[in-house]
């Protein structure tokens, strides 16, 4: 019976780590991150449009966004590790 080894990275993870290992200075790193996030910015973009144009998303539900609080709660009570 053949084994199954299995790659610790995908295929997106390897090709990030190689261009990392290719930059030479901090403001390199700085250039690939700010090119990471506005990727990621334009994707979402797209998915929020995508879903105000099928009207999953509307004014009134950006209204209510407004008005959520999503912070971590912490209990009160927790007693902190000296």
């Amino acid at each position: 019976m053949e084994a199954t080894i299995r790659q610790p990275f995908n295929q997106a993870q390897i090709e990030l780590l190689n261009t990392m290992a290719s930059l030479k200075s901090e403001a390199d790193l700085i250039e690939l991150k700010q090119a990471i996030a506005r990727f990621f910015a334009e994707r979402a973009d797209r998915e929020m449009e995508r879903l105000w144009e099928n009207g999953t998303i509307n004014e009134k539900t950006l209204e209510s966004w407004k008005h959520e609080h999503m912070r971590t709660s912490y209990r009160t009570n927790a007693t902190i590790p000296a």
